[in-house]
């Protein structure tokens, strides 16, 4: 079944026959799927909130079904969270590029869109996890005790996406000062009109990010020949 630009049939097959040993390939299967569909999409709040609760629901679902003898539940779950925090860093650090060119051309934080753009930075975590927790609730009542510990783990010790977020927003206002000290002001008419399409212009940005990195990883093999 392809849901909110997820398979969720694979995400569920895939926790279903993990074994104990399985975690990396969980939490990578977890971050592709859910950075594809944050990159089919613009990048909305609405929009991260959708994907996060289909992969939420798959993740759960697929676990349901796990009948290996003795299989940490808890650790699956686990994966599951550090898979979809590992996109949202990526979604993260896209909505910081964005937002650094266009204070770079002197679109200043008080900026209607430039503030609501911030503030959507600035939720990321708390999105994150309300929209797993509400999801998790639906799981069934085996699966609430796990889900329950690893939130309150993630909550105690952060997430990527939060400390990446807060380090972007302090950034970004460091920029801007100096932006506004310096007067720089070219291509400010452009750069507000583009703000109009601020969350299409991410989504891109998200895109040309992933396959940068795809990009980079046979050349990086070569050098460490």
């Amino acid at each position: 079944m392809l849901k909110a630009g997820i398979d969720q049939d694979a995400l569920i097959d895939i926790f279903a026959k993990a074994g104990a040993q399985g975690g990396e390939a969980l939490r990578k299967a977890v971050s592709q799927a859910t950075l594809k569909a944050l990159q089919g999409r613009e990048l909305t709040l609405a929009n991260i909130r959708t994907v996060l609760k289909s992969v939420t629901q798959a993740a759960s679902s697929g676990t349901a079904k796990n009948t290996t003898p003795a299989i940490d539940v808890e650790a699956l779950l686990e994966r599951a969270f550090d898979g979809m925090d590992a996109a949202l860093l990526q979604a993260v650090q896209a909505q910081r590029a964005a937002l650094q060119s266009f204070v770079d051309q002197g679109v200043e934080l008080n900026n209607k869109q430039m503030k609501g753009a911030l503030a959507n930075l600035e939720k990321m975590e708390d999105v994150f996890f309300s929209t797993v927790g509400k999801a998790a609730e639906s799981a069934g009542s085996a699966l609430q005790a796990p889900w329950d510990k690893v939130l309150e783990s993630m909550r105690a010790k952060g997430t990527n996406t939060g400390a990446q977020a807060k380090a972007s927003l302090d950034n970004l206002v460091s920029q801007a000062q100096t932006a506004l000290r310096a007067g720089r002001s070219a291509g400010l008419r452009g750069a507000q009109a583009m703000m109009s399409s601020y969350a299409a212009l991410v989504s891109g940005v998200l895109i040309g990010m992933s396959e940068g990195l795809q990009s980079a990883k046979p050349a990086a093999k070569g050098r460490a020949k």
